[in-house]
């Protein structure tokens, strides 16, 4: 299989072999059976693939987590409760007491506090750089630096990180770069084309696309040596005693898993899954990795009408009197519309911002004045949504890093849905009239 719709229907899943069901079974079960005690054994000891207990495994989010690793171009997924809980697993394993990120501060408002706040609980620091600065990127490293952070494409301003830029930056400091594709999804987007070592995302977006659902992904590019870095990763190249000394980039770094045989390195995923998703528990529960998997198989159709719609809705406010500026790469005239037809050729996305001259006054009161849109605190809905960042998912940061982020006070976020555009567009004209 080679076509990426065709993979977003197939991939990870086929028939079941014991009922001959199509669509892949919930395996709503907490544990497995073992054959025998040697059996049990060799799982217990990563000696063996197979299932345990649904924490930290289970056949249906097994198949979803291949199908996402397929799509990204990955070696192995790993699927987490939420987005927020892949960032968290992929720097548990990542970092030690006294080290630090670097993180672009153009990052959605929740991943920002997660970096500022939650993360100090495990001794662990941010620094922060601009995407439109890689060189701030570069300034920001230092000896206890463990992974560079962007996001493909910035919530909420939609703006383009120059990925093969910071990806750069990476290799030179000898450290994974972690990229967050939720909002371009791999429908538009793979980083690991463009020099990124991981990539996380939200499934809750676009990729489970009706907002019934919550999940979360981390795959492994495969991409990084490692052992080449043995000191600032002990985890993963160091005899881990839990493990029998198990060192999970020499057992899991060349693993006959590829076409034809090939040799990948999929020890980050695993490490991620044995270690850090054992321990710290936020599990996906079966359920809502058979909503995600089937939300997958619609995944490049709406992304083509979100594209479509969101920037003919782009265009139009473009052009309102009551609107004095609209950020959305899709437009020919925005600052990041280059970098966008060099990472994002199939479209920029269905998520962008736009000022209103009225300022922060005007951004609540349109909100409130919509009707087809939903206020709600969501992206990559098939329901166009809409929400004021600054006195909602941003509320939290101060003004300057309101403004970094892209959520100054005048700033109204829609996510475009795949309704008739007319529609779309003639509810906001009917709210900005009101104002």
């Amino acid at each position: 299989m080679t076509g990426f719709s065709t993979r977003a229907v197939h991939a990870g899943a086929q028939p079941d072999p014991t009922t001959g069901a199509r669509v892949q079974p919930i395996y709503q079960t907490t544990s497995y059976v073992f054959r025998d005690a040697d059996h049990a054994a060799n799982l217990f000891a990563l000696q063996e693939f197979g299932d345990i207990y649904s924490r930290i495994g289970n056949p249906t989010v097994t198949a979803l987590e291949a199908r996402i690793a397929d799509l990204e171009g990955g070696t192995m997924g790993l699927a987490t409760a939420s987005g927020h809980a892949a960032q968290i697993l992929a720097l548990h394993l990542l970092m030690e007491p006294g080290t630090n990120l670097v993180a672009a501060r153009q990052l959605y408002g929740g991943s920002i506090n997660q970096f500022n706040h939650a993360i100090r609980k495990f001794g662990w620091q941010v620094r922060w750089a601009d995407i439109d600065d890689p060189q701030s990127f570069a300034d920001a490293v230092d000896e206890n630096t463990r992974l560079i952070f962007t996001e493909s494409l910035a919530n909420p301003g939609g703006l383009v990180t120059d990925m093969a830029a910071v990806a750069k930056v990476a290799q030179e400091a000898g450290v994974p770069y972690i990229v967050d594709n939720t909002m371009a999804s791999p429908a538009l987007c793979r980083p690991l084309e463009h020099g990124a070592h991981i990539v996380v995302e939200s499934l809750t977006k676009f990729v489970g696309g009706h907002g019934n659902s919550v999940g979360g992904v981390l795959v492994d590019g495969g991409r990084f040596d490692w052992m080449a870095h043995k000191d600032k990763f002990p985890t993963l190249t160091t005899p881990q005693a839990y493990y029998n000394d198990l060192v999970f980039a020499d057992t899991f770094g060349a693993m006959p898993l590829g076409p034809d045989g090939a040799n990948v390195d999929i020890a980050f995923a695993i490490a991620a899954k044995a270690f850090s998703l054992r321990d710290i528990g936020p599990a996906l529960s079966p359920f809502n990795a058979f909503l995600l998997l089937t939300g997958c198989e619609t995944l490049p159709l709406r992304m083509d009408k979100h594209c479509e719609n969101a920037l003919g809705v782009a265009r139009w406010l473009s052009g309102h009197e009551k609107v004095s500026w609209v950020r959305y790469a899709g437009l020919e005239g925005d600052p990041h519309h280059a970098r966008a037809q060099t990472y994002m050729p199939k479209g920029a996305g269905a998520v962008f911002t736009f000022g209103l001259k009225g300022g922060h006054e005007a951004g609540v009161k349109l909100v409130a004045g919509t009707k087809l849109f939903s206020h709600l605190a969501n992206i990559g809905d098939t329901r166009s949504l809409i929400i004021h960042p600054a006195s909602t998912t941003h509320s939290q940061l101060t003004e300057d890093q309101k403004i970094a982020a892209g959520a100054a006070p005048e700033t109204v976020r829609l996510s475009i849905g795949i309704e008739d555009i007319d529609d779309i567009i003639a509810d906001l004209d009917q709210a900005l009239a009101a104002l």
